[in-house]
């Protein structure tokens, strides 16, 4: 029977140089915001980074998403009545025009067309009802658990807020998904295209409405939105030095100074990000951990070791205070092999479990042969005989 036992509590220490400076906690005006590590998605800093709210705009991340993983780009999206009528901001697509998907894509992510959205969401689902069910299960899958899609294009003032919402923290988390997406990020990184029908009667010259993207270093991108409830809104990607950083804030303001103090508040999180974590490897890959007594075997204990490294985010404060459990059983029957799972590493901040390694067998543990087991015999035998 296994049993689970705590047989290793390992501090993590790291040397510091003495006066170092951390970066001064964010100010910013969001009502929601939050700032994950885009690799692990683990929040490095938030405010009401968990709280529901209106996203606006930002809810096409997800739709590109959808199209991305269903259709084609190549597909002709055939525009219907409904699609046609959605109010601004809109690119005047007409009821009957044939446009491949991939257009109306790019087209949607720069100037986030309202139109667009429900024409891609009813030809890969048929419906926006359907296209707006799977939106809300593909968050769930993401681990945006605390969010709802009953738009594909984000506005919300037909909606209750129960029928669409979503976090700061979760939409980071499906930014960070989508960005594992080459064609996403081909997309979002784009500053201006011209797009037509396959008819080529209705040209759409599209301008790129990410100031992030323009004017700040490292930046990759991601999705403007503004809705009289929500406010302004905005969802950023930066990469420096191999860290990739991704922010949302959600309610920036209302207004033309809400509409700045969206890229600032963006700004203010990057800048704190990238001054204060830095990609450390917690643990490597191989490193002993521990060993389990084997039953039956000739070789009486094997050591563990960790199926792969960590590397992560981290404050060098946050540093101290990483700590690694093993969870092992006290002991195994043979035969075992080597890279056979024995258990798993269990990685601690705090009392927050953030990561979980396998541990395997360093080396094989073969059952005892015939022989040997009557060798073992033969020597017991004789050791009780002197006795």
């Amino acid at each position: 029977m296994r049993m689970k036992r705590r047989i290793l509590s390992v501090l993590l220490l790291f040397l510091f140089s003495a006066g170092t400076v951390f970066a001064a906690e964010p100010n910013v005006a969001a009502q929601g915001a939050a700032l994950i590590d885009g690799k692990t998605g683990r929040l490095l800093w938030g405010r009401n980074a968990e709280e529901p709210l209106a996203m606006a705009s930002t809810t096409k991340i997800m739709t590109a998403v959808l199209v991305l993983e269903n259709c084609d780009l190549e597909e002709t999206v055939t525009v219907s009545k409904y699609a046609a009528r959605q109010p601004e901001v809109h690119m005047e697509l007409k009821e009957g025009e044939r446009w491949k998907a991939g257009d109306l894509l790019s087209a949607m992510m720069l100037r986030s067309y309202n139109d667009a959205a429900v024409a891609l969401a009813e030809h890969v689902s048929g419906s926006v009802e359907a296209f707006c069910d799977e939106m809300t299960k593909k968050a769930k899958d993401i681990g945006a658990k605390n969010t709802v899609f009953g738009s594909p294009n984000g506005l919300d003032s037909h909606l209750t807020d129960a029928e669409h919402h979503s976090t700061a923290y979760d939409m980071a988390l499906i930014a960070a998904y989508a960005l594992e997406n080459e064609t996403f990020r081909g997309i979002i990184a784009q500053q201006e295209i011209s797009v037509s029908d396959l008819e080529g009667k209705h040209v759409c010259n599209v301008t790129n409405t990410d100031r992030f993207l323009r004017e700040y270093s490292g930046a990759i991108g991601v999705k403007t939105g503004y809705t009289n409830k929500a406010g302004h809104c905005f969802v950023g990607a930066a990469e420096q030095e191999d860290v990739l950083l991704i922010s949302c804030v959600l309610g920036s303001g209302w207004g033309d100074a809400g509409k700045q103090k969206k890229w600032t508040d963006t700004k203010t999180l990057m800048n704190y990000g990238f001054e204060t974590y830095k990609k450390h490897e917690a643990v490597s890959e191989g490193t002993v951990f521990g060993e389990v007594k084997i039953t039956d075997s000739p070789v009486e204990r094997v050591e563990v070791v960790l199926a792969e490294g960590y590397t992560a985010l981290f404050s060098e404060e946050e540093m101290e205070s990483l700590r690694m459990e093993a969870d092992l059983p006290k002991e195994m029957e043979a035969p075992v092999e080597k890279g056979d799972k024995m258990g798993k590493a269990l990685l601690f901040l705090e009392e927050e479990k953030i990561a979980e390694i396998n541990l395997l067998a360093k080396e094989s543990a073969p059952i005892f042969t015939l022989m040997e087991r009557l060798q073992r015999l033969a020597e017991n035998w004789l050791s009780w005989r002197k006795f």
